[in-house]
């Protein structure tokens, strides 16, 4: 019987397993890096729930809620992170939360006039696998991250109630979403 010598694929699948796991152990690096940052305004932050977002089928943003010992309360503080999987510029992510506002109601012309201009001042454009982190600080403002970097803050807690509405408030376009992030299941 003839034989066949087969090549010997453990060094091969030794280095992709070794690469994979090098690159998840970044990956929580990097999340744990990036909750460092929020850490004085968040303290003792874990995650509460995550969920993706979708429409019209195209992978949006995975959308990542950290709280105080894993529990979300709106009135305290909260770190909301969105990574995002497509690219978008800042102006568009503006006149979108801009616009998800407006729809909830409850807001004055002259109030979504003052947060969409410091909004266009704060929000950068971003990449795929960029994140940026909202934050709910114990005083009611919002602090915007990038990763690991202050972006800037509006210091309105009518602003932040309506602003972090389009992913967690009962209104929500995707409820879903809301479910995954708050750790009501869906």
């Amino acid at each position: 019987m003839p034989r066949f010598d087969l090549p010997d694929i453990r060094k091969p699948l030794r280095a992709v397993l070794c690469g994979l796991l090098l690159a998840a152990t970044l990956t929580a690096t990097d999340a744990r890096a990036d909750l460092a940052a929020v850490a004085s305004s968040v303290p003792s932050a874990e995650l509460v729930g995550k969920g993706r977002m979708t429409m019209f089928g195209f992978k949006v943003f995975d959308a990542e809620l950290y709280a105080p010992g894993g529990t979300y309360r709106a009135a305290d503080p909260f770190a909301l992170k969105l990574i995002y999987l497509r690219n978008f510029k800042g102006e568009d992510i503006t006149e979108s939360s801009i616009k998800e506002i407006r729809r909830q109601g409850g807001a004055t012309s002259g109030q979504l006039a003052s947060w969409e201009k410091q909004l266009r001042l704060i929000l950068p454009n971003v990449s795929r696998g960029q994140s940026l982190t909202g934050v709910r600080t114990s005083g009611g403002a919002t602090d915007f991250y990038s990763g690991r970097r202050k972006l800037g803050t509006i210091n309105d807690p009518a602003f932040t109630k309506k602003f972090f509405a389009i992913w967690l408030g009962n209104s929500t376009r995707n409820p879903r979403l809301r479910a995954k992030l708050v750790g009501a299941g869906a």
